[in-house]
This record gives C-alpha cells, sequence and structure tokens, in this order.
C-alpha cells in the first residue's frame, strides 16, 4: 500500500527497526554504561533504574511515533529522487543524517555543553538508524 508515492509497510518496518537498534544501541552489550554515566545516571542505583523503566512507556510510544515520520519523509525524499536500491537508499539516509540530523545534534551538544562521547553515542544511533531507514525505503520502492 502507497500513499503519495511511499509504501506504507516500509514505513512501518523501518519505523519498527530503528526501535530495535535503539533497544540493542542503549543496551549494556553496546552503549548503555557509558550513555548512563555521561547522562549523570548511576548505572548502578537499581531502585533509579526501575523507577526509569517504569515511567518510560510514554517515551517510547512518542518515540515510535518520531521514528514513522522520519521513515515516511525519508521515504518521500526516495521516492522524489527515483530510488530503487538498498545502496542508494543508505546513501540517502547518510545525507539526511549529515546534513539535517547531526547538525541539529551538535548545535544542540554545544550549546547544552554535553560531553563529545555522549553526541557520538547519540549522533552515532541516529546514522545506523538513517542508514537502516534508507536501506528499507530503498528496497521497498
Amino acid at each position: 500500500m502507497h500513499i503519495m508515492g511511499v509504501n506504507l509497510w516500509a514505513v512501518l518496518v523501518a519505523a519498527v527497526a530503528t526501535m530495535v537498534l535503539g533497544f540493542l544501541w542503549y543496551s549494556p552489550v553496546l552503549f548503555a554504561n557509558p550513555w548512563m554515566k555521561l547522562m549523570g545516571y548511576d548505572p548502578n542505583d537499581k531502585a533509579k533504574l526501575a523507577e526509569m523503566r517504569k515511567s518510560a512507556g510514554p517515551s517510547y510510544g512518542l518515540s515510535f511515533v518520531a521514528s514513522i515520520l522520519a521513515a515516511a519523509v525519508l521515504g518521500k525524499i526516495i521516492a522524489i529522487a527515483s530510488v530503487h536500491s538498498v545502496l542508494y537508499g543508505m546513501k540517502f539516509g547518510f545525507g539526511v543524517w549529515l546534513g539535517f540530523v547531526t547538525t541539529v545534534q551538535l548545535t544542540n551538544s554545544l550549546f547544552s555543553r554535553q560531553p563529545s562521547k555522549l553526541y557520538a553515542i547519540n549522533t552515532g544511533y541516529q546514522l545506523v538508524c538513517y542508514l537502516a531507514m534508507g536501506a528499507i525505503m530503498g528496497a521497498w520502492r
């Protein structure tokens, strides 16, 4: 099913993929501990972590909506450009990430005085997401 040239199934799969990537990226397997320390959280404070998990539902919900919107917009860009391959979809994902996502995050990081490692973790996650979304949208044209 397509709306305005964008495959809605691809949008849904891409949005779910970004959530899965986020669970992995910010898990103990990859960057959970350094991210928590850089954000000022104690990874050993079990009570605080449990409290954060209890209230995370709305954040995950809004994050999923944001992922749907990002995938739909990237899908429209890819449709306008007549991209029909995984590789070119990833190139467009990289371009959107480089031109818009990382620059906005960099500005925010600079003015909020965030550590560069925190910027790298967060923008690295966004890079992986935009590459994945681009691949999915390019493949499902």
